[in-house]
């Protein structure tokens, strides 16, 4: 995507050089942008567990925080400072040759971890995978709804600090980026200094308890305070707490999305974060116009203390004992006629047998393996006891194709496997039989024209 930001920004120094540009046309421009950073952003983010070590991996997504927060001070400034000297035209041109810069740099990156190649997905696939994955994964739907939750309640600082500027400490337009400026000083120093303090006592969930009593107390604050000097360090206190919570939040997103589908669900949660601070915004700009902002700020302190009380329900240190690394791909079987990869459906079917004592056990393995099946691709998973003996189990898992099969096996993650392991290992006596059938109903539902000639009697 990084081509079609270099058009976008190029195109705007083309056309002001041709004296074309008009606000249509920069309001078109900006969209484009706005187009080229949604697509690239999830894949951007996505490299990252590529590029560092899994221990490394919070500190990695911190440090793309805080240069998110640098550029977003650097870079209206170092556009101001341009603007008069250079001209908008030139500025534009020097955007567009910073975007290639950076596709310079990607193409000649050399990935380190070698990934096996899977087949290529269309749009629709990859949408419907990850709305599957969503769907059958308890741990994203968390991860998702956390998110979402947070982004809704974090938007009240966008939302009313201008407010809060402007009426409240009668502000300047002028002055009122030094609120913005002193929040990205605080959470600049928030992941330099409180964050990894932070993350080396507490766990994932209690960091973002943390966050949030902060934010409570920020939103009372901004509520009461009406000094200047008092409200800098208000607005930095926000800030510091934004970057504690949602530095978490995304931290555990990444260690809990696979690898194979990592680009399309940070997608998910961008959409989630982004429409939460959007319809928030929304919300909180409706209520401090219709009661003012001085309740509206309470409303969201109190919210803020309710959203608490979901931490538990809720709690994101289920990461503790999820490994998403890609597990050993298993032995592919061989058979007599070899298979096309669109041949299909296929039914994998085990025959288990398990003592009563193991049974509650079991079934409880198979609710987490029926989900496991369900968002690598399957498309129904089920599970039979035999009338004759209660002891006797059949498991019957069907992919729509055999490549669909294959790719199930290659995309489960450790975790996952070990799920899979610890199902195999209550089954008693010799190993589980497992059987491959391929669906050929096709061949008697329709019979051959031939077929009707033959049988159909004829008349008199």
């Amino acid at each position: 995507m990084h081509g079609w930001l270099i058009a976008a920004a190029g195109g705007l120094a083309v056309l002001g050089m041709l004296r074309l540009l008009s606000p249509a046309v920069i309001l078109i421009a900006v969209f484009l942008l706005g187009v080229g950073f949604a697509c690239n952003a999830p894949a951007w983010t996505s490299v990252i567990p590529d590029v560092v070590t899994k221990e490394e991996l919070p500190s990695a997504v911190t440090l793309g925080g805080v240069q998110m927060n640098i550029s977003g001070v650097l870079g209206p400034a170092l556009g101001g400072i341009l603007l008069p000297l250079l001209g908008a035209n030139t500025v534009f041109a020097l955007n567009a040759c910073g975007f290639l810069l950076v596709l310079i740099a990607i193409l000649s990156w050399a990935n380190p971890r070698k990934r096996n190649r899977a087949p290529t997905e269309s749009i629709i696939e990859s949408f419907v995978g990850a709305i599957r994955y969503v769907r059958y994964s308890r741990g994203i739907q968390v991860v998702l709804l956390r998110a979402f939750l947070f982004s809704l309640l974090i938007s009240v600082i966008p939302a009313l600090l201008p407010a809060v500027g402007l009426k409240a400490l009668h502000l300047s337009s002028a002055h009122l980026g030094i609120l913005f400026t002193s929040m990205a000083i605080g959470s600049l120093l928030g992941a330099v200094f409180v964050v990894p303090w932070a993350r080396e006592r507490f766990s994932s969930n209690d960091v973002t308890i943390i966050a949030s009593l902060l934010l409570a107390a920020v939103y009372i604050l901004m509520a009461a305070i009406r000094h200047v000097e008092n409200f800098i360090g208000v607005a930095a206190l926000g800030g510091l707490g934004w970057t504690l919570a949602a530095s978490e939040l995304w931290v555990v997103a990444q260690q809990a999305m696979p690898a194979w589908t990592r680009g399309r669900l940070n997608a998910a949660q961008l959409m989630v974060s982004q429409g939460g601070i959007a319809l928030g915004g929304l919300a909180w700009g409706a209520a401090a116009a219709f009661t003012g902002f001085e309740y509206t700020l309470l409303l969201a302190t109190l919210l803020v203390c309710l959203n608490l009380a979901l931490a538990g329900p809720l709690s994101i240190d289920f990461i503790k004992s999820l490994d998403s690394e890609p597990a050993l791909p298993p032995r592919i079987p061989t058979f007599p006629e070899a298979l096309d990869p669109d041949d299909g459906p296929i039914a994998v079917v085990a025959e288990l047998t398990v003592e009563a004592k193991d049974r509650k056990t079991f079934l409880e393995l198979m609710r987490e393996l029926r989900l496991v099946y369900l968002r690598n691709g399957a498309s129904s998973v089920r599970l039979y006891e035999s009338l004759a003996n209660r002891s006797v189990f059949r498991l019957e898992a069907v992919s729509t194709t055999w490549q669909e099969h294959l790719l199930l096996h290659r995309r489960m993650t450790k975790t996952e496997r070990m799920i899979l392991d610890n199902v195999l290992q209550l089954h008693s006596g010799e190993q589980a039989a497992v059987y491959h059938y391929v669906l050929v109903t096709k061949e008697i539902a329709n019979p051959p024209p031939s077929t009707y000639i033959a049988t159909t009697p004829r008349p008199g």
